[in-house]
């Protein structure tokens, strides 16, 4: 079987006349890295891989232990639009094996795979769509973040809204790619865009994640602007989000929708919020990775501080949309796109499904905006605050068992330590907020 996906992807490229072909996978901060090769060498990657120095690659192996091989996923080929149709490239995202053969467990893939798995396994499939949200900036050698593209608002159109071109170029380039794409729009913020693609199987989202992000920083840079995920740019403003919408699949059926319960809402997922809720404050160091992060979930400004759900208030940290039947859905919206979407998914599957298995029922619902509630004292909720900090999100993580065996050893120590350089680094680092407050005075 698995010879005929590597017949058809060589058969294909053929067809497509690919010059060149680029290998892509992530490190653990969900940076995309890849390898080109020239297209006779696909037999040889597909049948022995491609090998290459792990230990130059964030948060995977030490030096000692370094050599390791790409191994391309066949159901991943698509051609890349913008490359010269007499150079034409196409990309795989890859698996990463270690010497022995087997999944390096630092991959971040290999560990969304793995948790998909262990699901299918208790007769679950997990489907998911993300809410991709971006800023556009204009490109400026002193100052790239303080100079926003345009001054439109959400669902602004031109002439506010600078940029409908740069998005209908990243939608063209992603269909080309075989996405479907739902809709797209300018956000709320200034400069701040949304692109949203059908929802599907959650190793499929986390790969088109991976690959959009590629896309809007590409596009965008031949537009002469730059594309950024930072969650929160400016003070003031509503920042970056990443909502993950997500549910469960049962013997094709929505595992989520219960025509006979409450709001139609199962308790299966009632126990898969319990599960997301029990496990928030460890969740928060894969879904919000970075110092600026924190600096979105604070109230005000449509981002959640507490793990609290709810049926319609968009404070809350997990939301069930108004859709029913096989619309059904979770939607977890602390999340920013800076994260690695395949540790993210599979953390939130792990959450979820540790739920159901133990038979964990959510508190009571919020209603209303949470944000008219203390942030330790919602009423009627789970009073558990977020984190307020990388290093305390840090904490939470190493304090939560199940997501560690999760995620695995390697990738948890690479975590720990990038976690602590960016503490310190941001500790010892002069603030121009400092300079303004301080400079002068007495």
């Amino acid at each position: 079987m698995e010879a005929d996906w590597h017949n058809r992807a060589l058969q294909q490229m053929d067809i497509d006349k690919i010059r060149s072909v680029r290998l892509q996978f992530t490190d653990i901060l969900g940076h995309l890295k890849n390898v080109s090769i020239p297209v006779q060498q696909c037999k040889k990657a597909f049948r022995e891989g491609i090998w290459f120095d792990g230990s130059s690659i964030e948060g995977f192996a030490r030096i000692d232990e370094s050599d390791m091989f790409l191994v391309p996923d066949p159901a991943t080929y698509t051609i890349i639009p913008w490359t010269l149709k007499d150079a034409r490239e196409a990309r795989f995202l890859c698996n990463v094996m270690d010497c022995s053969g087997k999944p390096f467990e630092g991959d971040p893939r290999s560990v969304l795979i793995k948790a998909l798995e262990d699901t299918r396994g208790s007769g679950y499939e997990f489907f998911t769509g993300p809410e991709m949200e971006f800023w556009l900036f204009e490109k400026s050698a002193a100052q790239p973040m303080a100079l926003f593209h345009d001054r439109g608002g959400y669902f602004d159109l031109s002439p506010a809204d600078h940029g409908v071109e740069i998005r209908r170029g990243i939608i063209l380039a992603l269909e080309k790619m075989g996405y479907s794409i739902e809709a797209s729009h300018h956000e709320v913020s200034c400069g701040q865009h949304e692109i949203s693609f059908r929802y599907g199987h959650a190793l499929a989202t986390a790969d088109r994640i991976t690959t959009f992000k590629y896309v809007a920083r590409t596009i965008a840079m031949q537009s002469g602007v730059i594309a950024s995920f930072i969650a929160k740019p400016k003070a003031g403003i509503n920042g970056n989000a990443m909502h993950v919408h997500a549910s469960l699949y049962r013997n094709g059926r929505n595992a989520f929708f219960d025509p006979d319960a409450p709001h139609e809402v199962s308790g299966t997922a009632l126990m898969f919020i319990g599960g997301l809720l029990l496990h928030a404050k460890g969740l928060c160091r894969i879904a919000n990775p970075t110092i600026n992060s924190y600096k979105r979930l604070t109230p005000g400004y449509e981002a959640p501080c507490n793990a609290s759900w709810s049926l319609a208030d968009r404070s809350a940290l997990v939301r069930v949309p108004a859709a029913r039947g096989n619309g059904t859905r979770i939607e977890l919206r602390n999340p920013d796109a800076m994260c690695n979407p395949y540790l993210l998914l599979a953390g939130i599957l792990a959450a979820g499904m540790d739920g159901i298995r133990r038979g964990i029922l959510p508190p009571e619902s919020t209603g209303g905006n949470g944000y008219d509630h203390p942030r330790s004292q919602n009423e009627g909720a789970c009073t558990d605050v977020l984190p307020g900090d990388l290093e305390e999100a840090q904490e939470c993580l190493l304090a939560d068992r199940l997501l560690c065996d999760t995620l695995g050893v390697q990738v948890v120590e690479g975590l720990t330590r990038i976690a602590a350089m960016e503490c310190e680094a941001f500790r010892t680092a002069v603030h121009p907020w400092e300079l303004r407050r301080y400079f002068q005075a007495a």
